[in-house]
């Protein structure tokens, strides 16, 4: 018997709270669907494709990008134009490259937490999908 799941999403604690929400809405473009301050404690939600993107205060930020056993986690965006996105990521004054893979073209960043993110060319994961 499976869950009849409503709704999707991610809970993103952050150190740097109020940059990670602006990377998030300003960078990506992610719509705030409300925010919260409870008694100092901060939360912000986003729109996160049809799930949502919750960044809420209480994580541990790194100066650099954190390694897969430090965040095991990696927030992925599939874009149409990996330039473009390359170009918006650099305008951001975030140094970044195409990386290109067997399965496909990626832009690896990361959030003012060091948290991972990537950047998909849309038309490689499409492809994988269908075959």
């Amino acid at each position: 018997m499976n869950i009849n799941v409503a709704r999707y999403g991610v809970i993103l604690n952050t150190e740097h709270y109020v940059e990670c929400v602006a990377f998030y809405r300003g960078l990506f473009g992610l719509r705030q669907l409300f925010e919260r301050d409870e008694n100092g404690f901060k939360l912000t939600c986003l729109e996160y494709g049809d799930g949502y993107l919750m960044v809420e205060q209480g994580g541990k930020a790194k100066s650099s990008i954190k390694t897969p056993e430090e965040s095991s986690f990696k927030l992925r965006f599939n874009v149409d134009d990996l330039e473009d996105a390359l170009s918006s990521v650099r305008a951001w004054g975030i140094e970044a490259a195409i990386t290109e893979n067997a399965w496909g073209r990626t832009i690896n960043i990361a959030d003012p937490d060091g948290n991972r993110v990537g950047i998909r060319d849309d038309a490689g994961f499409v492809r994988q999908i269908d075959n």
